[in-house]
């Protein structure tokens, strides 16, 4: 019951961390005679951009904050997931069946599955996060392919009166928005930075990341130093880039798999577009299942390194 109830507050802790920003960038101004030609590349660049998925665009604005297609569809998600653990925890039964039945299955088929892999103690400390986790991406990663998301909105006619694109749609999958996928990747480095200086102390972590490994002694020991504290170096270039290629795999995916789908019923015209794409939906639906999976199994590994002692580390840690 307690595992379940932490699963509703990590999904609502994803709710509230859906948007890092509205923009990663700006681009540069041009004057004078470069504006004429950048607006020229720029009709262009749109014209292109209209043969794939749009970005996430604001519907609502508030204050300095736009509120995107891609955060709305986050919060619907993220709702439908606490108000499902909470129907399906509100009368426990012995003997669980229907939404009980389901939700039990997956939260101790989970634990289980994560518990052979990082350890009966650092799970029941980390199982909440990796929990929300995998059932937040997957529920997110299906819910974007409902019929409808991404294929009702706006957009400009075309000469002839029709509406071939859409370019602002009601609602955006959710991890086909980069700054979703970021945001879960930041969450899980803050998460991991608490659990390393809890099982290793400000003195443990450095001594694990650039203390030599190994019994050695004399002239060795000391190169040994040296060569572990350039390792500790690479390994502190990893850590820090861990949370982009968290952010872009999941995002990479995601999105290469909603334009593939486009394209496919694009291919297929108004009367067969539907039946073309219809394989790749079913593909889709592993992909979803594949990539939660990606995510949750790469963060716990990533934590069980970081909390794992080895023998000399653990007396130095004491």
């Amino acid at each position: 019951m307690r595992l379940l109830k932490l699963i509703s507050v990590g999904a609502l802790l994803m709710l509230l961390t859906a948007k890092l920003s509205s923009a990663f960038g700006e681009e540069p101004v041009a004057t004078g005679a470069e504006h004429a030609a950048q607006a020229a590349e720029g009709h262009a660049a749109h014209a292109e951009h209209h043969e794939g998925l749009p970005a996430a665009a604001p519907h609502i604005q508030v204050g300095p904050f736009s509120v995107t297609n891609s955060m709305i569809m986050t919060w619907l998600v993220a709702i439908g997931i606490i108000v499902f653990a909470q129907v399906a925890t509100r009368n426990i039964q012995a003997v669980p069946s229907g939404a009980q039945n389901f939700w039990e299955w997956l939260v101790e088929g989970l634990y289980s599955f994560l518990e052979g892999i990082i350890g009966h103690e650092l799970v029941k400390k980390t199982f909440w996060f990796f929990a929300t986790i995998f059932i937040f991406i997957l529920f997110t990663n299906w819910a974007g392919l409902f019929p409808g998301v991404g294929t009702i909105g706006y957009g400009t006619p075309d000469a002839d009166g029709s509406l071939h694109h859409i370019t602002r749609p009601l609602l955006r999958g959710v991890n086909a928005d980069l700054n979703m996928t970021l945001a879960m990747a930041i969450v899980f480095f803050v998460c991991w930075t608490v659990w390393a200086l809890q099982a290793n102390g400000p003195g443990g972590f450095i001594l694990h990341l650039f203390g030599p490994k190994g019994d050695t002694t004399g002239a060795l020991k000391a190169l040994m130093v040296v060569v572990f504290i350039v390792v500790g170096v690479l390994e502190v270039v990893s850590i820090l880039f861990r949370p982009v290629s968290l952010s872009f795999r999941l995002y990479g995916n995601i999105f290469a798999g909603e334009n593939m789908l486009e394209a496919m019923a694009t291919m297929g015209g108004p009367a067969f577009g539907w039946l073309l794409a219809l394989p790749f939906y079913a593909m889709e639906l592993l992909v979803g299942v594949v990539q939660a999976l990606v995510f949750m199994l790469l963060t716990a590994v990533f934590t069980l390194l970081i909390c794992t002692h080895e023998e000399g580390h653990e007396h130095a840690h004491h």
